[in-house]
């Protein structure tokens, strides 16, 4: 089983303690860039697809790494919805 087959099940499980590095590494796997919104968007990222032109925003946790259930949660929904989870 590759790495990103372990990061997506991972991801799947729904676990309370991901985190945002995690994270990071699988949508860069799957293809996405990560960008700082600007200079005032404080913790919110965006991490981008070129060959889809699909977007992922996600709060970057603080001063942590771990994310909250609910980000996890809409992580995993949207990747779903995309096709990238099964």
């Amino acid at each position: 089983m590759s790495k990103l087959d372990k990061a997506k099940e991972r991801l799947l499980s729904r676990p309370k303690d991901y985190t945002y590095s995690e994270a990071k590494f699988l949508l860069s796997q799957l293809g996405f860039e990560e960008f700082q919104k600007g200079k005032t968007s404080g913790s919110r990222v965006k991490f981008y697809r070129e060959k889809d032109q699909r977007i992922i925003l996600l709060h970057k946790p603080h001063p942590g790494d771990e994310m909250s259930i609910g980000a996890i949660k809409a992580l995993a929904g949207c990747l779903e919805e995309m096709g990238e989870l099964k």
